[in-house]
């Protein structure tokens, strides 16, 4: 069993990443439907919970159904965090996470998300300030390091845990790397290795099959994975690995008829949530993956991802389970 301070945890369990404008509660809903053991909301900037900017509140919206849920904030400014700390708390998450990681200029510039990796002393006090302002469990998401020159994970992490971290999830890149190259996860596993760290060590990057995930399990010994972008439009991701584990085989493939009955739910969640406009521009990222592999299939992707309305979505939904009911997905 994993424990995140009195969050209870299966062995190794899957965690879906908080990426912008991906991760919003319809999204997150589809998710734990299908085998998320945790979930985190979009990164929230302190920033814009203290001015009660409209986009940042609307993403501390949280349903029941998502627990156990982290919401995730940024930034620099102490006064900032800890009142954004207040703020969080009122939505009631079961977690508070906070972002060292998002690679972004507009975020590093700032000295938030992966900036703060050139200061390390700051991010331990923000930290540790943070941890003493809320009864909440406070968790960290980062990355490697600033540059190859600059890793110094395994230091950066058992002083986070000493200063109260309940769990902490790292990307295997630096911010230099931004999403480019490989993963590495040895140095997560020193992490995980080194016999003061008694906390979950998770990993991120790169878990794009079932095997992979296993191999992040069993051959780097780490408490859990962190999924991303391999969720995107594959919400069934989380249950195929669990499947792996507990089989050894792959479970089959979501049928076409099952993809856009969820791609259908997934819109119209999203139009409910916030709105017309933005419900069905925000979820075209993700029609690729839904419906990949599909041979001739341009001309359905083209009217999904370029109409303004729902109502040319839905039609293509249903172009596509009439023209490829009978298409089998490998």
């Amino acid at each position: 069993m994993v424990k995140i301070g009195n969050i209870e945890l299966p062995d190794f369990p899957l965690l879906l990443a908080p990426m912008e404008d991906v991760s919003d509660p319809p999204f997150r809903a589809l998710c734990k439907e299908n085998g998320a053991d945790i979930v985190f909301t979009e990164f929230i900037s302190s920033e814009g919970l203290i001015r009660d900017a409209a986009k940042s509140t609307m993403k501390l919206d949280i349903y029941e159904t998502e627990r156990p849920v982290g919401i995730q904030i940024f930034g620099a400014n102490l006064e900032s965090m800890l009142q954004s700390v207040e703020i969080v708390e009122r939505t009631k998450p079961d977690i508070i996470d906070i972002n060292f990681g998002c690679p972004v200029k507009k975020v590093v510039s700032k000295g938030a998300g992966a900036g703060i990796l050139k200061d390390i002393d700051l991010m331990v006090s923000l930290t540790e300030a943070m941890v003493k302002h809320t009864s909440l469990p406070i968790t960290v998401k980062t990355r490697l390091g600033w540059d190859d020159d600059s890793i110094k994970i395994v230091e950066v992490a058992e002083r986070l845990q000493d200063v109260g971290i309940k769990a902490i999830s790292i990307h295997g890149r630096t911010r230099a790397q931004m999403y480019k190259g490989n993963a590495n996860w040895e140095p997560i596993a020193a992490v995980k290795n080194n016999p003061r760290m008694h906390i979950p060590v998770f990993g991120n990057g790169d878990v794009t099959t079932p095997e992979l995930a296993m191999k992040m399990r069993d051959e780097y010994g780490l408490d859990g994975c962190m999924v991303g972008r391999a969720s995107i439009g594959y919400p069934w991701f989380f249950r195929e690995v669990k499947h792996f584990f507990e089989h050894g085989t792959h479970m089959a493939k979501p049928t076409m008829e099952e993809r856009v009955e969820v791609a259908r739910r997934h819109l119209q969640m999203a139009i409910d949530w916030k709105g017309e406009k933005l419900g069905v521009f925000e979820t075209r990222r993700h029609y690729t993956n839904y419906f990949k592999g599909i041979p001739d299939f341009k001309e359905y992707r083209m009217k999904m991802v370029t109409s303004d309305d729902s109502q040319g979505v839905f039609e293509a939904f249903e172009e596509i389970l009439e023209k490829f009911a009978d298409y089998s997905f490998a």
